[in-house]
């Protein structure tokens, strides 16, 4: 079993910074992509970001230039760095992974339990 453990949400003002970190932990085998989704009240969840393990990203249009995804491979963690943060951000963010556990050797598909940003003055 693999488990992701999302930290660093929280209130931050418009135009304010957050980095949001998730580790991965358990009978890891191997890590595929990471990624970071979020679900604002009333609306589906949605892609943020994503990163291949060898570090390739990918970005949804509207954090384009304001949010950036990395990895520590070596620490099995995922983060987000969102700049220039905007009262539309607020949601729940949720991290993501595509794992194979150690038994049963299958992949599957991993959810945080999510952490809340909130963008307001």
């Amino acid at each position: 079993q693999v488990h992701l453990v999302e930290s660093g949400g929280g209130l931050v003002q418009p135009g304010g910074s957050l980095r949001l970190s998730c580790a991965a932990s358990g009978s890891i085998f191997s890590i595929n992509d990471m990624g970071w989704y979020r679900q604002a009240p009333g609306k589906e969840r949605e892609l943020v970001a994503a990163i291949s393990s060898t570090g390739s990203t990918n970005y949804k249009d509207f954090v384009k230039g304001r949010f950036t995804i990395s990895r520590d491979n070596a620490k099995n963690t995922v983060y987000l760095q969102m700049n220039s943060l905007k009262p539309e951000d607020t949601a729940v963010y949720y991290c993501n992974a595509e794992a194979i556990a150690t038994m049963p050797r299958v992949l599957r598909n991993y959810w945080g339990q999510g952490t809340q940003v909130t963008v307001s003055s």
